[in-house]
């Protein structure tokens, strides 16, 4: 009869110490929970007293503008024109404005999905604007960006969309 000689009990797999790696994933989990509830309660929370009217005045007192949609009220997802009027700190129309205009959600930390544009002067301190929209629900940030005789200001409209 033959025996086997010189098996070795080495042959036997070793048990790893999973414990590390399981405190690592939960570590890792733990932290993206916290983040995205975080996150949740940022983009559900609205700094207080934000002034949603539709006349403003610019941020140095410069300018004052009021904006009027033709899309009344205003809906997710449509390309829509505003007419925005625009006058000096004392009233006076202003008619040779350079405009560039930009915005979008703070709370979520993205821009518009549009490049809106000043397209047309109609005079007496009006100005068309096209290519306005807004692709979701909660509060949006436009802003107005004004250079007209050596001067340069910022008009900043807030809006709240439900």
């Amino acid at each position: 009869m033959s025996q086997v000689v010189g098996v070795s009990q080495a042959v036997q797999p070793r048990k790893r110490n999973l414990r590390p790696l399981y405190i690592a994933v939960g570590l890792v989990v733990i932290a993206i929970l916290t983040y995205f509830a975080s996150m949740m309660i940022r983009m559900n929370t609205l700094p207080p007293n934000l002034d949603y009217s539709t006349t403003r005045t610019s941020e140095q007192g410069l300018f004052r503008g009021t904006w009027v949609s033709q899309l009344e009220p205003l809906e997710i997802n449509k390309i829509h024109t505003w007419t925005i009027h625009v006058e000096t700190s004392d009233g006076q129309p202003l008619d040779a404005a350079q405009f560039t205009v930009d915005g979008g959600m703070p709370q979520h930390g993205h821009g518009l999905p549009t490049q809106p544009q000043v397209t047309q002067n109609l005079g007496n301190g009006d100005y068309r604007v096209e290519g306005m929209k807004f692709q979701m629900t909660g509060w949006w940030v436009v802003n107005f960006h004004i250079a007209a005789d050596g001067k340069s200001d910022t008009l900043q409209f807030n809006l709240l969309l439900k």
